[in-house]
C-alpha cells in the first residue's frame, strides 16, 4: 500500500469518525438535558421518548433514501449536509418557546433526517479507501463514534447547561456542527471524486434495496436483530439520565456521568465484540451472547433503588453500555459480508431503515409504559425482555448452521 493510499485511509477514517461523533452527540443532546428542558418547556420528561421517536422516524427515511444521493453527490457532501441538518434541528430546540409542539416535531424530524444517512455515507467512503486486511478494525473504530458522541454529550452538556442554561448548551452544539461541516470541505473533492453525477434519484431506486433485504432471509434476519437491539440501545441512552435523576435522586451531573460510563463501555465493547466475532465465536452466536448479557444488565438496573451506591451503579452502567450499545459493529460487519458484491452501502442503508424502526418504537413504548405505571423500572424490564427474546432467537438460528458459515 502506497504512502498516499495510507494517508487517504487515515483521513477517511478521521473524517467519518468526527462526523459520526458530532451527529451522535447532537441526536442525544435533548435526552441528556431532558430534566431541565422539560421543566422549562412545561412538559413531562417522559415526552423525550416521543421526541426521540420522531427523530428516528426521520432517520429511517434518511437512511433509506441515502443511497442515490451518496452516489450522485458524494458521501462527504451528503455528510456535510447531514451535519448541518442536525445543527439546524438542535438550534431549533434551543430556541423553542414553551409548548411549541409543531416546532418540536420539525426539529426532531430534521435532526433525524440528518442522522440517518451518516452510516451509509461513511461506509461508502471507508469501503473504497480501507485495505481489505484492516476493514473490520477500521469499521469498528468508526462505529465507536456513536458512543463517543453520546459520552461527550453526557459529560459536557450538563456542565454547559449549568454555565449557559440548557438553551445555550444546545446552541454550542449547533455551532460545533457548522465547524465540523466546514472542516470536511478541504477533503471533499478527493473523497467524492468517484461520484456519479448522472445517478438518478427516484422512488424506485430508493425502495429497491429494501425490497432485496426483505426478500433475502439472512439480510432480513440481521436487520430484525438490529431492530430489537437498537430499541434497547436507545432506551438506555434516552432514559438512563432521567431514571437516575428522578427515580434514584442523583444530581444531573452525576446522572450524566453514568451515561458517559455507559457509552465509554460501549466504545470498548464495540471493538472487543468485533474481536470476539472474528476470532472466538461465529458472529450470530456473538450477537446472542451480547443479547443475553444485555438482558441481565437490564434486569439488575430495573431493581436499583436509592440505597444502591454509585460504586455499584456506575460499573453496572458501564457493563450495560458494553452490551446494549456494543452490538452494532458485529451486526454491520456481518451484514456487509452477507451483502451482494458492490451493494454493501445500499444494503446498509436499507437495513438501517429497519433498524431505525426499533429506535422509533423503543423509546415510544418505554414512554408509554413509564407513564402508565408511573415507573421507569417497567421500561427497563421491557428492554431486558427484548434483549432476551432476540438472544433466544439468535441461538435457535445458530443451531440451524446456515448463518454460521464463513
Amino acid at each position: 500500500m502506497s504512502g498516499n493510499a495510507r494517508r487517504t485511509a487515515r483521513v477517511s477514517l478521521a473524517a467519518t469518525l468526527a462526523i459520526q461523533i458530532y451527529t451522535a452527540m447532537a441526536a442525544s443532546a435533548p435526552a441528556v438535558l431532558a430534566p431541565v428542558l422539560a421543566t422549562d418547556l412545561g412538559i413531562t420528561p417522559t415526552w423525550i421518548g416521543v421526541f426521540i421517536g420522531l427523530l428516528y422516524t426521520g432517520a429511517m427515511i434518511g437512511s433509506l433514501a441515502s443511497g442515490g444521493f451518496i452516489a450522485r453527490y458524494g458521501a462527504i457532501r451528503v455528510s456535510q449536509a447531514c451535519v448541518l441538518l442536525c445543527a439546524a434541528g438542535t438550534a431549533t430546540v434551543a430556541l423553542l418557546p414553551a409548548a411549541a409542539v409543531p416546532l418540536m416535531i420539525l426539529a426532531a424530524f430534521a435532526t433525524g433526517v440528518g442522522y440517518g444517512p451518516i452510516t451509509p455515507a461513511s461506509s461508502a467512503v471507508l469501503v473504497r479507501t480501507t485495505p481489505a486486511a484492516q476493514m473490520a478494525l477500521t469499521f469498528s473504530i468508526k462505529q465507536t463514534g456513536v458512543p463517543v458522541g453520546i459520552a461527550l454529550g453526557g459529560a459536557l452538556l450538563p456542565a454547559l447547561a449549568l454555565a449557559l442554561g440548557w438553551r445555550g448548551a444546545l446552541l454550542v452544539v449547533a455551532a460545533a456542527g457548522v465547524l465540523v461541516a466546514l472542516a470536511a470541505q478541504p477533503i471533499r473533492a478527493a473523497l467524492d471524486a468517484h461520484r456519479e453525477r448522472a445517478q438518478p434519484v427516484s422512488l424506485r431506486s430508493i425502495v429497491a434495496p429494501l425490497r432485496m433485504v426483505m426478500q433475502t432471509k439472512v439480510l432480513r434476519d440481521l436487520s430484525l436483530v438490529g431492530l430489537g437491539f437498537a430499541a434497547v440501545q436507545v432506551c438506555l441512552t434516552t432514559y438512563l439520565v432521567v431514571f437516575l435523576h428522578e427515580a434514584l435522586e442523583w444530581t444531573l451531573v452525576a446522572s450524566g456521568l453514568a451515561l458517559t460510563c455507559a457509552t465509554l463501555g460501549a466504545v470498548v465493547g464495540r471493538i472487543a465484540w468485533g474481536l470476539v466475532a472474528d476470532r472466538l465465536l461465529p458472529p450470530v452466536r456473538t450477537l446472542a451472547l451480547i443479547g443475553s448479557l444485555a438482558s441481565g444488565c437490564g434486569l439488575v438496573l430495573a431493581a436499583a433503588t436509592t440505597a444502591w451506591p454509585a460504586w455499584l451503579l456506575l460499573p453496572l452502567a458501564t457493563l450495560y453500555g458494553g452490551m446494549a450499545i456494543g452490538w452494532n459493529g458485529v451486526q454491520l460487519a456481518e451484514l456487509a459480508r452477507r451483502s451482494p458484491p458492490g451493494m454493501a452501502g445500499a444494503v446498509t442503508g436499507a437495513s438501517g431503515f429497519v433498524t431505525f424502526g426499533g429506535v422509533v418504537a423503543g423509546p415510544t413504548l418505554f414512554a408509554a409504559l413509564a407513564g402508565a405505571f408511573s415507573s421507569y423500572r417497567v421500561g427497563f424490564l421491557m428492554a431486558a425482555a427484548i434483549s432476551g427474546v432476540v438472544a433466544v432467537i439468535l441461538l435457535v438460528d445458530s443451531r440451524g448452521g446456515t448463518t454460521e458459515k464463513k
